[in-house]
């Protein structure tokens, strides 16, 4: 069975989606302890996490980057929270989905199965483990690492499927409309600024390599992995 967890501290509304995702036959786990969320998330080993932003103590965005360390299963934010912002850090500290309250549980629910779908279902990357290498630099976009030469960086999810993309089309140049449909697929706010952002830090990413200027913009066009990779250091 499925298993989902709530990390959302209105105890009210925490119940009620349990009560929902049972109705829909999903294990659901309501956490009891926000000081911990990391040991609920590793004893339980959800398959998707429905993620709060105010929480005590520790917010969402917090919680989010700590499951990211060793998980990349879907996260979707749920918060009262609905300024442009919080949906952009949302979704650079490694979410999936954000959903403002309140909210249609039917529309919650078919996003928790398009995240699932596109996970482990029909939608899944199919085979072992992806992994991309290019004049001495390799990408393990599901561990969310990339190595060169001895030295190793983590990288957050969002890094990780743009420097794939870059990767996969080297050395053509991936227009930033198609950068953006990979980083935010269906998600409703799109903001090129972010793709601005993210670009940079794998700018920096690869910089701490011991790669210089590792990622080439194409003006008017988009983003590419300079030919010269193995010079540019």
């Amino acid at each position: 069975m499925t298993a989902i967890l709530i990390v959302e501290d209105d105890a009210k509304l925490a119940e009620l989606l349990e009560g929902y995702l049972e109705k829909y036959g999903y294990q659901a786990e309501v956490a009891d302890n926000f000081n911990d969320v990391m040991a609920i998330f590793e004893r339980i080993e959800p398959q998707l996490v429905l993620l709060d932003v105010n929480l005590p103590k520790f917010d969402g965005y917090y919680w989010c980057r700590q499951i990211r360390k060793t998980s990349v299963c879907p996260i979707l934010f749920i918060s009262a929270r609905s300024e442009q912002m919080d949906q952009v850090m949302a979704l650079e500290h490694g979410a999936d989905d954000y959903i403002t309250k309140p909210f249609n549980y039917d529309v919650v629910m078919a996003k928790i199965r398009s995240q699932l779908r596109r996970a482990y279902g029909e939608y899944a990357q199919a085979g072992g483990e992806r992994i991309h290498e290019q004049s001495g630099l390799t990408l393990y976009p599901e561990r969310m690492e990339a190595t060169y030469e001895g030295r190793e960086v983590s990288l957050s999810k969002k890094e990780a499927v743009l420097l794939e993309a870059l990767m996969k089309q080297y050395p053509k140049v991936v227009n930033r409309d198609s950068l953006l449909e990979k980083l935010w697929d269906d998600e409703s706010f799109v903001d090129e600024n972010t793709l601005n952002v993210n670009v940079t830090r794998v700018r920096k990413k690869l910089k701490d390599l011991g790669i210089e200027n590792g990622i080439e913009t194409v003006r008017g066009e988009g983003y590419r992995l300079p030919t010269d990779w193995k010079g540019a250091r």
